[in-house]
C-alpha cells in the first residue's frame, strides 16, 4: 500500500506544514466560548487554570501515542489504518464513517455557519439566505483550494495558522498592556463557586478544555503526504499541541487579569469584553475579525487531513472506488474532496448539524481510547511494525489518556443517555454500508 501512496500521492507537506495543521486545526472557536463553561463549572480561577493544563497534558499524552502509530505506519488515513491494524476492518470502518456523515463534515457546518451567522454580520448587515449563499461559498472556497493540490491547501492553512496565531499573541499583548487589570482575579474567583461537587464540576470543565483542544489527531490523517514523515509527523503533532496549549494557558490568564472567574461565567464573548476593557469599542471588532480567520483555518484543516480517510477505505474497497481517485494532473483525492464538501453543505444548510455534532461526541471519544490503546495492542500483536519514534512514559501515559476517554464517554452516557445512544445508533448505522461494500468486494465490483 504505501508505494501505490508514493506514487499518487505527493510527499510534499513538510514538518511546519504539519505543526499549522495541528496549531490551525485545534484553535478554532474553543478559547472564545469554552472559558464561560469552565469557569461556571470549577468557579475558582485557580481551577480553571489546572483545568487548561491537565486538559493540555492529556492531550500531549494522546499526541505521544499518536506519534507512534503515524511513524510506524505513515500511510494515509492515519486514525482509521492504526483501528484497522488493531482491531480489524468493522472498528476501523465505523470511525470513518462516523468521521465522514458526522464529525468532520458537521464540524465543517457548524464552522461555516458560525463564519456566515455570527461574525461576519459584525461587518456586513446579511439577510439569512445571503447567509447561506455565504456558507455556501466557504465551503466551496476551501474545496477549491485543496482540490487544486496538497500545496495549495497547506499554504492557506500556513497563512490563516500565522494570522490567528499573531492575532491570539497580539490580543494577549493588549490586555496585559494596556487594560488595567488586577492580578488578584488570578487567585480569587470574585464569588464564583462550584457548580457541584468538586471532581464532577472539575470532570464538566475537563470534558470543555478537551473539546477546545480537539483536532491535533487530524494531521495523521495526511501522512501519506508527509515528507519523512517517521520523524516529521510525531514531531509537529507534539510541538503544535505544546504551542496550543501555551497559547490557551495565556489566552486565559489575560481574561482573568481584567475579569474575575464570576464575570467570566456569564460572558457569552470573553475575548471581545476583555479587549472592550483593554482598547474600547474597537476591541469587538478586532476579536470578530480575527475569529473569521480563527474558523477558516480550523475548517481548512478539515479539507486537507480528512479526504484522505475517505481515500484510505476506498482503497481498502469499503467504499465506492471512486472515492480512491486522484487527480491526474493536481495529485489529490479529489473526488473524497468533492464529497465531503457537498455533505457539509447540505448539513449547513439544513440546520440539523448541531443535534447530530452532540450526538458523536460519545462515540468520538471512544474511537480516541481505541486509538491510543492501539499503541500497547500493536506492541503485542505487530511487533514487526518499524517504530522510529516510541511513545515517551510507555504505558502510563496510554493507560491516563484511554481512562480519560472512557470517563469521558461515560460522563457522556450517564448525563445525557438519550444523545448517547442516538450518537451509537449513528455509528452502528455504518454496519450495513460495510457489509454492503465487503460483499461487493467479494464479487470484485
Amino acid at each position: 500500500m504505501n508505494h501505490t501512496e508514493a506514487k499518487q500521492l505527493a510527499r510534499v507537506l513538510g514538518f511546519w506544514d504539519i505543526v499549522a495543521l495541528v496549531v490551525g486545526g485545534v484553535i478554532g472557536s474553543g478559547i472564545f466560548l469554552v472559558p464561560k463553561d469552565m469557569a461556571a463549572a470549577v468557579g475558582s480561577p485557580l481551577l480553571i487554570m489546572a483545568v487548561w493544563v491537565a486538559g493540555g497534558v492529556l492531550s500531549l499524552f494522546g499526541a505521544l501515542s499518536f506519534g507512534e502509530l503515524g511513524a510506524a505506519m505513515p500511510e494515509a488515513g492515519g486514525v482509521y489504518v492504526y483501528l484497522r491494524e488493531a482491531y480489524g476492518s468493522v472498528i476501523a470502518f465505523l470511525f470513518g464513517w462516523t468521521l465522514f456523515l458526522v464529525i468532520d463534515s458537521g464540524a465543517i457546518a457548524t464552522l461555516t455557519v458560525a463564519f456566515s451567522s455570527k461574525y461576519l454580520p459584525h461587518f456586513f448587515a446579511l439577510s439569512p439566505a445571503a447567509q447561506n449563499i455565504v456558507s455556501v461559498g466557504f465551503i466551496l472556497f476551501l474545496m477549491v483550494m485543496n482540490y487544486i493540490g496538497v500545496r495549495s491547501g497547506a499554504n492557506l492553512q500556513n497563512l490563516l495558522t500565522v494570522i490567528k496565531f499573531v492575532g491570539l499573541i497580539g490580543i494577549c499583548g493588549a490586555i496585559f498592556i494596556f487594560a488595567k487589570g488586577n492580578p488578584a482575579n488570578f487567585v480569587q474567583s470574585g464569588g464564583a463557586l462550584p457548580s457541584g461537587s468538586l471532581v464532577g464540576a472539575f470532570g464538566i470543565a475537563l470534558v470543555a478544555s478537551l473539546w477546545a483542544y480537539k483536532g491535533w489527531e487530524a494531521a495523521t490523517y495526511s501522512a501519506g503526504e508527509m515528507k519523512n514523515p517517521q520523524r516529521n509527523l510525531p514531531w509537529g503533532i507534539l510541538i503544535g499541541t505544546a504551542i496550543c496549549v501555551v497559547l490557551y494557558v495565556l489566552a486565559q490568564l489575560a481574561y482573568l487579569y481584567v475579569l474575575p472567574a464570576a464575570a467570566i461565567a456569564k460572558s457569552d464573548r470573553i475575548a471581545a469584553d476583555a479587549m472592550n476593557i483593554a482598547v474600547g469599542g474597537i476591541g469587538a471588532s478586532i476579536i470578530s475579525f480575527i475569529i473569521l480567520f480563527s474558523i477558516m483555518g480550523a475548517a481548512n484543516q478539515n479539507f486537507v487531513c480528512s479526504p484522505r480517510v475517505y481515500y484510505a477505505m476506498a482503497k481498502d474497497s469499503l467504499l465506492f472506488s471512486k472515492l480512491a481517485a486522484v487527480h491526474p494532473k493536481f495529485l489529490t483525492p479529489h473526488v473524497s474532496i468533492i464529497a465531503l464538501s457537498v455533505w457539509s453543505i447540505v448539513l449547513s444548510l439544513s440546520g440539523k448539524f448541531e443535534q447530530l455534532f452532540t450526538y458523536v461526541i460519545f462515540g468520538e471519544w471512544i474511537f480516541f481510547g481505541l486509538t491510543v490503546a492501539a499503541v500497547i495492542v500493536l506492541r503485542r500483536k505487530r511487533p514487526d511494525l518499524p517504530r522510529p519514534y516510541k511513545t515517551w512514559g510507555y504505558p502510563v501515559t496510554p493507560v491516563v489518556f484511554v481512562l480519560a476517554s472512557l470517563y469521558i464517554a461515560v460522563s457522556a452516557l450517564i448525563s445525557k443517555p438519550l444523545e448517547a445512544l442516538t450518537g451509537l445508533g449513528i455509528i452502528l448505522l455504518g454496519l450495513p454500508f460495510y457489509f454492503f461494500g465487503k460483499s461487493r468486494s467479494k464479487r470484485g465490483m
